[in-house]
């Protein structure tokens, strides 16, 4: 299968355009999220990517669609025959122009709900998804297509395929909300970093494979981050405690660019200089290395996995620290930045001489001791 999609790509792009251009966040919705953490698998955004993965793109690219287990075999078998629709041919037209429209087409889904057979704009949710990396798009797709998808519902029976699915999307979701440690990881981070978050909802969907991101929405006063999630991951040679901590360094790791980015541009002129010979920090042969250009996104990869390591250091014991602390190094070295060993024992340094200080403040013993 081809693989065109590559997790280093997408773990850090962060969706981005004007708050009131993203999110209407009014009193009622503050009220009901407030402090809250929420898993969804919202319909219209299943069919979505229901609606990308028959694409003639989707069904040859098993990094951009989860081509493994029951669940896709269903997804086959029931709508293989709706393959041919002119709206999922213009879906592949628009893939073909540029993959970065799977992103503005599903993760515009939260502009949109069902109501009945119709859709209905949300009040909340406005134009979620409007930038990914250099590319910005000034009209909604749903917008565009609003009335192909309706139709498209219709004579597929989406409705019936989702109601088949719903004790399955009730596992997914229960799994989250049991084993991955949102609250955990949520409260870490606060009493970390100097950045407070309102919110956090984490859109699921059983087809995501390597396509995991995040954003944040701003609005009066109001934070709420939005992660784009695969289901959690269950290795039957695994632990369920080694199973927790590979689920919670795909979310942590998603989580804590929220936390890092903050502080990172504050230093950015620091940063700029320490990480300047490109050379030395990040293997231009690594595959998707391209996405990180700048100083400061090499920086914020390398801060993201090392945040990640302190908060395991913080919560689980000794042996499986260093053992998730090898992979980390690991896997960071494959994805191409290999000073990740040095880069979290200066981390590790810096913090033991000041563990209840605030990360943020770190930053510039931090960078001193890289620049060595």
């Amino acid at each position: 299968m081809k693989k065109i999609f590559l997790i280093s790509l997408f773990t850090t792009f962060l969706l981005s355009a004007t708050a009131q251009e993203k999110a209407n966040f009014d009193g009622a919705f503050q009220k009901a999220n407030n402090g809250k953490s929420q898993v969804e698998i919202p319909p219209l955004k299943e069919l979505l990517h229901i609606m990308l993965a028959i694409t003639n793109t989707g069904l040859g690219n098993d990094d951009m669609v989860n081509q493994n287990g029951d669940y896709y075999q269903d997804v086959l078998k029931y709508y293989k025959p709706f393959a041919n629709e002119p709206i999922i041919k213009t879906f592949d037209s628009l893939l073909n122009a540029s993959l970065y429209n799977y992103i503005f087409i599903s993760g515009n889904a939260m502009s949109y709900d069902f109501s009945g057979k119709k859709l209905k704009p949300n009040r909340n949710y406005i134009f979620p998804a409007r930038s990914v990396a250099n590319m910005v798009i000034n009209t909604n797709p749903l917008d565009t297509y609003r009335k192909e998808i309706e139709a498209f519902a219709k004579k597929s029976e989406f409705s019936k395929f989702y109601s088949q699915h719903k004790k399955y999307y009730a596992r997914l979701i229960s799994e989250y909300e049991t084993e991955a440690k949102l609250n955990k990881q949520w409260k870490w981070l606060e009493k970390n970093f100097k950045t407070s978050i309102n919110s956090y909802l984490i859109l699921c969907s059983p087809l995501i494979n390597s396509l995991n991101y995040t954003t944040e929405f701003s609005d009066k006063g109001f934070r709420q981050i939005v992660m784009v999630l695969p289901p959690l991951d269950h290795d039957r040679k695994l632990s369920a405690v080694q199973n927790e901590l590979f689920n919670t360094r795909v979310m942590f790791t998603e989580i804590d660019h929220n936390y890092v980015g903050p502080p990172s541009d504050a230093s950015k002129a620091t940063i700029d200089t320490v990480f300047k010979g490109r050379n030395v920090w990040v293997n231009e042969k690594a595959d998707g290395i391209y996405a990180y250009p700048s100083p400061i996104k090499v920086f914020n990869e390398y801060m993201t996995y090392a945040v990640f390591l302190v908060y395991c250091q913080d919560n689980y014991n000794r042996s499986l620290y260093e053992e998730t602390r090898g992979n980390v190094i690991s896997v960071m070295k494959d994805r191409g930045f290999p000073k990740m060993e040095a880069f979290i024992s200066a981390l590790e340094k810096v913090r033991s001489t000041a563990p209840e200080q605030k990360i943020d403040d770190l930053y510039p013993q931090l960078l001193e001791l890289m620049s060595k």
